[in-house]
């Protein structure tokens, strides 16, 4: 087992130890934000009183079944809006047309598993951007920014021979830009519709969705004739729960709090480079 805890700016001697006394083993300092113990134990109860001690001090805690390495894995499945990217892409297009608050209270339904028909919610939405001009997107795309620490874990996967991958229920237009900028090696997400020049508010293909996204994680996973306990996944909502379930290693990032009880660590407080830290340690 290994247990690995980060703060976003400074993480001192004095408080790693503090958190870190109950268990067995002498907190090694990985960098200036983080701490780790390898080859310790910890019960589940351990588990909820340090992550409970350790929110307050916005510091992330990763207690690990494994003490696994970059070695341990050779696909990194990603979810794109609110993980990779700073926004609900479907939300700024829907405000764009004038309905944000309307699809937004369905985004949020949808990604708390209140909504479970992943399809249906996506369906409901687009429809209240129907006609919106196609040329408004690029407007939303210019706002777009990827999320701190992006760059730096996408690096340091490729590095040690990681596939990196985007699996989004958003829209191919921003998955393209995305992928450009990260320089990912494949990316999966919805096609919008445009007819003369407007959205109709209707998908292209097949829907992206949470068992889409677990399907597109295996079949990564044979192009490379490995298991999917070989994959990490990482995402913020319930469609992302699917994929995560199936991989050797699930991150929650900046979740829901259903996707956080489900996921094996979670980052609330540092950036997605949080993991190549853990998994770097």
């Amino acid at each position: 087992m290994k247990i690995v805890i980060q703060h976003p700016e400074h993480l001192s001697e004095f408080t790693a130890h503090t958190l870190l006394k109950p268990f067995a083993g002498a907190p090694v300092r990985v960098n200036e934000k983080a701490y780790a113990i390898h080859n310790t134990l910890f019960t589940p109860a351990q588990k909820r009183e340090l992550i409970a001690a350790a929110q307050p001090l916005s510091i992330d805690v990763a207690c690990l079944e494994r003490d696994v390495t970059w070695a341990d894995f050779k696909v990194l499945a990603m979810d794109m809006d609110s993980t990779l990217i700073n926004i609900e892409c479907i939300d700024e297009i829907a405000d764009l047309a004038g309905k944000k608050a309307e699809v937004a209270s369905i985004t949020e339904a949808s990604m708390r598993g209140e909504i479970k028909d992943f399809n249906e919610s996506l369906i409901r939405r687009m429809a209240f951007f129907a006609g919106t001009p196609f040329a408004l997107l690029d407007v939303l795309r210019a706002q777009l920014r990827i999320n701190a620490g992006a760059h730096a874990l996408i690096r340091a996967a490729q590095a040690h021979g990681v596939k990196c991958v985007l699996v989004s229920g958003g829209f191919t237009f921003f998955a393209e830009h995305v992928q450009k900028e990260l320089n990912l090696d494949a990316i999966h997400a919805n096609t919008l519709e445009i007819v003369d020049g407007r959205i109709t508010g209707k998908v292209i293909g097949e829907i992206v969705n949470g068992d889409v996204k677990a399907r597109l994680v295996r079949e990564h996973c044979e192009q490379l004739h490995i298991d999917t306990l070989s994959a990490i996944a990482m995402g913020d909502g319930s469609n992302d729960v699917p994929m995560m379930s199936i991989s050797g290693l699930s991150v929650a990032y900046r979740a829901k709090p259903m996707v956080q009880e489900r996921a094996m660590m979670t980052l609330n407080f540092v950036g997605l480079d949080g993991l190549a830290v853990v998994l770097g340690a």
